[in-house]
């Protein structure tokens, strides 16, 4: 029986990370595309807020990448390239893109580790972790509003998909790739668009 995650185009496993820790900018945009449609089984359109800013950051990245192909292999190498040419749309797209994925690592790690709590509370202490202090006062009621949208665990799950025991397994190691990128990311975006 297949999976969310085996109907994944791409997923964060499959990103090619190298020993410098340069992160493979297409196959990276096509598991956060992937990733994307997770919130889709969330199953509230309290979420299509996430949605549409995830899936605009990721518009602005591979608009970069299209139209500067040689210097966008990696992420690190867009985001030098572009910040060098005086630009910086597909930068802040990648920290803001970052920033939800962090969240979204943060939801499914406090969901994953505290099987006794509902989404609705593991997400919402995400949020308070990780993008609340991005947030001005008109945009974190929406974003809440959504938290508190969470269907119950066992409906979300069951949406995973039928064999419980191979969705943890493939959620698990989905969950640690990306949280890998995102250290990176958040390590690299740090020094390189401190002033964004």
């Amino acid at each position: 029986m297949s999976t969310f995650f085996d109907e994944m185009k791409t997923s964060f496993e499959a990103v090619p990370v190298d020993s410098e820790n340069k992160i493979s900018t297409s196959e990276f945009l096509d598991a956060s595309e992937s990733l994307v449609k997770l919130f889709d089984l969330l199953g509230n359109s309290a979420f299509t807020v996430v949605q549409k800013d995830l899936t605009g950051n990721i518009t602005k990245i591979r608009k970069r990448l299209t139209a500067a192909p040689a210097e966008s292999i990696t992420l690190q190498d867009l985001v030098t390239n572009e910040r060098g040419s005086g630009h910086k749309s597909a930068s802040e797209g990648l920290l803001w893109l970052n920033r939800g994925l962090q969240f979204t690592a943060q939801a499914m790690r406090e969901t994953v580790e505290n099987p006794s709590l509902e989404l609705s509370k593991t997400f919402t202490d995400a949020y308070n972790k990780t993008l609340t202090k991005h947030h001005g006062m008109l945009i974190r009621p929406v974003f809440k509003l959504a938290m508190k949208a969470c269907p119950y665990r066992k409906d979300f799950f069951a949406k995973l998909g039928a064999d419980q025991t191979k969705v943890n397994a493939q959620l698990k190691a989905w969950l640690e790739a990306l949280e890998k990128i995102v250290a990176i990311l958040l390590d690299f975006l740090g020094v390189a668009c401190k002033d964004l």
